[in-house]
């Protein structure tokens, strides 16, 4: 099936903002999501790279901001 990835990209970099969370060492999200999808935002230096055995994954700043930012667009803002 053919299907716009950038779109897919974003929405999985959106929900990503639901689960993520402040570690010492940094910004981490579980990675529960398409893992082709997944790749495609490691690749654009969104996300830390998801083929390891951790259940979650580090979200870079850029990340983090764009994935705040595109939470709001199509979800609204949190409470």
């Amino acid at each position: 099936m053919k299907y716009d990835q950038e779109k897919v990209d974003e929405m999985v970099l959106a929900l990503l903002y639901l689960t993520t969370f402040e570690e010492d060492y940094g910004r981490r999200a579980w990675k529960g999501m398409d893992w082709e999808a997944m790749g495609r935002l490691h690749e654009k230096g969104y996300i830390g790279n998801p083929k390891s055995k951790a259940k979650s994954v580090s979200i870079s700043d850029e990340g983090a901001k764009l994935s705040k930012e595109l939470f709001e667009k199509y979800f609204g803002l949190p409470e």
